[in-house]
């Protein structure tokens, strides 16, 4: 999860599909428009003010193995997860994991997300 600022795009622009979610908000993810791999999502919440890159699309995925599994209530039984590493059936609060940098990155794009946000209740 970064800005969307700070995401470089090295090839041709993604096709941008809309795509369901359980919250009935959706979700925008960017594929590839050749393979159509998932490169990254857009979630409602944040809109395309924070980028979700999915790992395993970098060069190095191995370089960032997980720090935190969320929604684990929905994986599959024959998923193991590595113990050490916290996990929660659904989402997390960031304060009680995130380092104070990114806690602070955050903290500079709620003004942006609470302006998206708006915007999409139609309140300016």
């Amino acid at each position: 999860m970064c800005e969307a600022d700070r995401v470089v795009n090295l090839a041709a622009e993604p096709d941008l599909v809309d795509t369901p979610s359980e919250s009935g908000r959706g979700q925008k993810i960017a594929r590839c428009s050749s393979c159509k791999v998932a490169v990254w999502s857009h979630y409602a919440g944040a809109g395309t003010i924070i980028t979700f890159v999915r790992v395993g699309t970098l060069d190095n995925p191995d370089l960032m193995p997980p720090d935190v599994h969320i929604f684990t209530a929905s994986k599959q039984p024959w998923v193991l997860l590595p113990p050490g590493v916290p996990a929660f059936e659904e989402y997390y609060k960031r304060e009680t994991l995130w380092p104070q940098e990114s806690l602070a990155r955050m903290q500079n794009l709620l003004p942006l997300i609470k302006a998206y946000q708006a915007s999409r209740r139609g309140g300016g």
